[in-house]
């Protein structure tokens, strides 16, 4: 396979495509003469990277404005498109959609793509060095299209993607290259011109430079660089101050991007006291609002400020704020960056944050369409993308229930992305926020040796951070697990649980993780009133609080209200579709539909919990007792058994105890426990 890529991407061998530079296309080492029409050469390019067929009408739209017959040249195109291409089959006509078949070839644009989305950081130097000679140009180089502007909107977003896909690989080779590679000073140069306000390239160049002797260069350009950074409002202390701590070292030994981990963002943050600069930050620019206008340059052509685009994008900005997960970009910040169109790949790298959300709005009769994309900023990877789809009988519930599904998603992922990088690290190399995320990881495992793997990582990352709210959270959590569960003396993990809660908020009163983790300490003391204040506080603070919604669930569900607590399940699950604990949520609604006496929907839901790849022991005879009172006897045999094979002496006693039920919910299972010979 790697044999037949190279002879590809020499040309010697098969068709080969180049859509960097002046489109290229190459077949068995000749170069096809391409007709002189533009159009024809942005069809084939759009067609290329197409993942899916695409309808003549769609086509027309892209690169004809009013033209006496729009489908008679699209015709025409596709003619020559077959006979560039030699072969007929290579364009695939079905009904009315039109695609490319290009297996087999090379295209320096989906070899490129298609490695970028499995990130950069994956790659050793010699695909990286490979991927970077790619860019002989930029994409489609001199290919402008008059009175196309939904054409040049693609073709200037795909000139983004790429070059921030570039910027992505030029850096990893300069922080991983030797440091007398005679290379190293050539990428350095591409990638200051690709994103010059990226400080970590400043500074890379600073030590560069100092590494060869040449300090007065250095002192040249910080204030050609500190120039630069002023006329666009941008602050330039954090480079000044990086360059300085590097200079103070003994020796400048490796590559200068490694040392910039400490680089902070240079324009000011949403709530800048609620989460330290060392966590992950989001930057999430304005969205577009399209209605059958061009877009050029990130902003909408005629477009104006303040419409459902910039009131959505402050609603998620405002959101993701609240959850105090990570670092958020203020509003002004974000909006001042597209006022003067700035691409959002570049912003992103300009605010010096890990990852970057950007959407679209598009209104149209009976229905509203928003996409989102969340991308890496430093490996150009895309890391989560989605379109929702309304219809628009009430635009505001529409969009709050479209917001409440980006928010979730967007931290979802984020911890996803943090959770997994962390795991990769050793563990003596964490700082805080990976540590906190590795207990995360082990957390979720739900086996007593996993909890207290998860607990390990939460101290030290209070050893390294004392004033990190959610690492208390963690804390308290991994000793809940081991009251609730038994796996420790319930009384003392109850009064541990507590106290790390209490620490949580202490250092931040307005997080929500901290009133989720003080309202479950709670619970375990028997203190249902208390707990459910705290866990309302929890979601005043961030309605987008899954775990809230769930704790608030959970403790209905037994003594309080059920109706209440299959509406916060339902709530949670919406919130959060893949979480982590979707078993709890999914039987604490067994459980309360139990309590109403709806056997049969309990049995269903508390299967579904238990079907969960990590529900541990208290889920399967939650199964067991919904199912004995559905009359499902076999079925909740078998739960019993399986669950007695974790736990060979459990009896009603024990699932009583690990609850806190009213007294009719306790008569109610104890019914259902000596139906399957639990009682």
């Amino acid at each position: 396979m790697e044999s037949t890529r190279s002879s590809l991407e020499d040309g010697t061998a098969g068709l080969c495509v180049r859509l960097f530079g002046p489109l290229t296309v190459v077949r068995d080492g000749a170069t096809a003469q391409l007709p002189a029409s533009r159009k024809l050469r942005a069809l084939f390019a759009y067609l290329a990277l197409a993942p899916h067929p695409v309808s003549r009408s769609r086509l027309c739209e892209l690169l004809w404005d009013v033209p006496n017959d729009p489908r008679g040249e699209l015709r025409w195109c596709l003619s020559k498109l077959r006979g560039i291409l030699d072969d007929p089959a290579r364009v695939e006509t079905s009904g009315d959609t039109v695609a490319l078949d290009l297996g087999g070839s090379f295209v320096d644009a989906i070899d490129i793509a298609s490695t970028a989305a499995k990130g950069v950081e994956t790659l050793d130097l010699e695909r990286l060095q490979a991927l970077s000679e790619l860019f002989v140009g930029d994409f489609l180089e001199g290919l402008e299209i008059d009175r196309s502007p939904h054409f040049m909107s693609w073709a200037t977003a795909q000139r983004r993607r790429f070059g921030s896909c570039h910027a992505a690989i030029l850096e990893r080779l300069v922080n991983n290259l030797p440091p007398n590679s005679g290379s190293v000073s050539a990428h350095i140069e591409k990638w200051l011109a690709l994103a010059p306000f990226d400080g970590r390239a400043h500074v890379a160049l600073l030590e560069n430079l100092a590494r060869r002797g040449q300090i007065g260069a250095c002192e040249e350009h910080l204030a050609a660089a500190a120039q630069l950074f002023q006329s666009e409002d941008l602050d330039f202390a954090p480079v000044r101050d990086a360059w300085r701590a590097n200079k103070e070292r003994p020796s400048v030994a490796t590559p200068c991007a490694r040392s910039m981990v400490s680089l902070t963002p240079p324009i000011a943050l949403a709530e800048p006291d609620a989460v330290p600069l060392r966590r992950a930050s989001l930057a999430v620019m304005p969205f577009v609002e399209e209605a059958g206008i061009g877009v050029v340059h990130g902003a909408p052509r005629g477009g104006v400020r303040g419409g459902l685009a910039d009131g959505f994008t402050h609603d998620i900005i405002t959101r993701l704020a609240k959850l105090r997960d990570f670092f958020v970009i203020a509003r002004g910040s974000v909006f001042a960056l597209a006022e003067k169109n700035i691409a959002p790949e570049d912003a992103g790298r300009r605010l010096n944050v890990d990852y970057v959300a950007t959407g679209t709005v598009r209104s149209q009769p009976g229905r509203v369409v928003v996409s989102i994309e969340l991308v890496e900023v430093r490996t150009a990877r895309i890391v989560w993308a989605e379109t929702f789809e309304r219809r628009p009988d009430d635009i505001f519930a529409v969009l709050d229930e479209i917001g409440n599904a980006i928010v979730s998603s967007i931290s979802t992922e984020i911890e996803t992305v943090e959770r997994n990088r962390a795991m990769l690290k050793a563990p003596n190399s964490l700082n805080a926020w990976e540590a906190y995320h590795r207990g995360l990881w082990h957390m979720y495992r739900f086996t007593r040796t996993e909890n207290e793997q998860a607990r390990h990582f939460f101290d030290m990352a209070l050893k390294l951070d004392p004033t990190f709210a959610r690492a208390y959270a963690g804390l308290s959590f991994t000793h809940w697990q081991n009251a609730f569960q038994r796996w420790g003396d319930r009384e003392q993990e109850s009064a541990l649980a507590f106290e790390a809660a209490g620490q949580s908020l202490l250092v931040d009163d307005h997080n929500p993780a901290a009133h989720w983790a003080m309202g479950r300490a709670l619970w375990l003391r028997g203190e249902q009133d208390g707990s459910l204040i705290e866990l309302e506080r929890a979601v005043d603070l961030s309605p987008n609080f899954a775990l809230g919604h769930y704790a608030l669930s959970f403790v209905h569900s037994q003594s309080g209200d059920p109706k209440s607590a299959i509406g916060s399940s339902d709530h949670s699950r919406h919130l959060s579709p893949f979480d982590p604990l979707l078993f709890g949520m999914l039987g604490s609604r067994a459980i309360a539909l139990a309590r109403l006496g709806q056997f049969d929907e309990a049995a269903e839901w508390a299967l579904k919990a238990a079907a969960r790849p990590n529900a541990h022991a208290i889920i399967l005879a939650i199964a067991a007792h919904c199912l004995a009172l559905a009359g499902r006897q076999d079925e909740a045999q078998n739960f019993a058994a399986a669950l007695r094979k974790t736990l060979p002496n459990y009896r009603a006693d024990d699932f009583i105890n690990t609850f806190h039920f009213d007294p009719d919910a306790e008569a109610l299972f104890r019914q259902g426990a000596r139906r399957i010979g639990l009682g």
